[in-house]
């Protein structure tokens, strides 16, 4: 076990052993100071030259920056040491020096451009700031999953080898599988289905998915993190109702549990939790409320999808978070319902950040006849998927369900300029290492 003391835990009179790193070292003459940094903070540690062993000295001072060390004293009252005390050092030691030439200053006085930190991120993680995001991440991924206890699902964790496609031939990501080939997921929609026909009836799942699309912008990623849902007996309308409460639950943790990262991220003050019912726009509304910006150079017609400039006015229009429902059936895969009284439209949904989609969703066709011409419609093979389809023919219950991008929902959520800052390792066209 870990029996060191924590820098956010040291108190005056207390006498203690801390390990971190070198944060900062401080030469003023006769005196200097150590800044030691572990996970909870930093702690200065301070030299009297003529007081003390010119080799304790010597080690403390001299210590390259990044180095750890550990540092046994007494702790001080210190008004003005940075956290009101400071350790008067009996031992100093350097477990693990640091190369005095680094490829970035984790104090962040010097400024990274973002490869330099996605190629250091080790380093790039003992800044206040980015490790906040993180810390974040942890706590919406923990909310997430209280929620989703909360409504009585079960957590289960699918394949990411699979024989085909959730969504056919496009996007994948093709391997070897002993001899035969295979492809990395991009969803787990159709095992998630396959779960709500089981005894499981609701469940949830968060975990990798893989597209091998061609965008590089600043919202792809290659290798992202879903949050699924998936629930017997709901239709689209109850999964949004999920979904909703599940973004919400994780904005509400945030905002209780996060004060001081929020504070090194600068988000305190401006952070909101949202407490009003998300909008509900039809397609058609969203369409029309779209064109009627005059933000696009042409117009959109029934049938089209929304680009990137069409989201962004839709959004600003709206000013929050919102749902488009009620899409053409066309544009939705096969698995999603068509409306009972109009196949043109399906029950397919989209959960909106005003600045880009978070959540794909709706209900599922259950009926097996309707499955299988829905994978003809869209040019798909239904013998490829036989595992998948023959389920359908032992009772399958009405069940909706949507995916969530965790990436997304943290980019989104802070204002960060590029989704691959919420990846502690992004996986895009140009990055397969580290």
């Amino acid at each position: 076990m870990d029996d060191r003391t924590y820098t956010a835990d040291a108190e005056a009179g207390d006498h203690v052993t801390v390990a971190g790193w070198a944060h900062e070292i401080r030469d003023l003459g006769g005196i200097a100071f150590l800044i030691v940094r572990d996970r909870t903070g930093k702690i200065q540690v301070k030299f009297a030259k003529d007081e003390m062993d010119d080799d304790l000295v010597e080690t403390g001072t001299k210590v390259s920056r990044e180095s750890v060390v550990q540092v046994t004293g007494q702790v001080e009252e210190e008004e003005r040491a940075p956290t009101g005390v400071e350790i008067v050092p009996e031992s100093v030691e350097v477990i693990a020096p640091a190369d005095p030439e680094l490829p970035l200053d984790p104090s962040g006085k010097v400024d990274a451009e973002l490869p330099t930190r996605l190629d250091n991120r080790t380093l790039d993680l003992r800044r206040d700031e980015a490790k906040a995001i993180f810390e974040i991440r942890a706590e919406v991924q923990h909310a997430v999953r209280e929620f989703f206890r909360s409504i009585d699902c079960t957590e289960i964790n699918t394949p990411k080898i699979v024989a085909t496609g959730t969504e056919g031939g496009t996007e994948l990501f093709p391997i070897t599988y002993f001899g035969e080939e295979a492809f990395m997921n991009q969803s787990p929609q159709l095992f998630k289905q396959l779960m709500v026909g089981s005894g499981l009836e609701r469940v949830f799942e968060i975990g990798p998915i893989f597209r091998a699309e061609e965008h590089n912008t600043p919202r792809h990623l290659n290798e992202a993190t879903s949050i699924d849902f998936e629930s017997a007996f709901i239709d689209h309308q109850g999964a949004m109702d999920v979904c909703e409460g599940a973004v919400k639950a994780a904005y509400e943790a945030v905002g209780e549990n996060c004060q001081r990262q929020l504070e090194l991220l600068d988000l305190a003050e401006e952070f909101e939790v949202p407490d009003e019912a998300f909008p509900r726009l039809s397609y058609d509304e969203a369409i029309e409320r779209v064109n009627a910006t005059g933000e696009l150079e042409t117009q959109l017609v029934w049938g089209d999808d929304l680009s990137t400039e069409a989201e962004r006015a839709l959004g600003d229009d709206v000013g929050g978070h919102y749902f488009i429902t009620d899409w053409p059936s066309e544009v939705k895969p096969f698995y999603i319902k068509d409306h009972d009284d109009d196949e043109d439209l399906s029950t397919g949904f989209d959960m909106m950040h005003p600045d880009m989609e978070l959540v794909s969703g709706g209900q599922r066709e259950h009926r097996f006849d309707q499955l299988v011409a829905g994978f003809e419609q869209q040019g798909l093979d239904p013998d490829a998927f036989e595992y998948y389809t023959k389920m359908f023919r032992y009772g399958m219950p009405p069940h909706a369900g949507f995916g969530l991008g965790a990436e997304r929902l943290i980019m989104t959520m802070l204002g960060l300029g590029n989704i691959r800052e919420a990846v502690l390792f992004p996986r895009d066209r140009q990055r397969l290492s580290p």
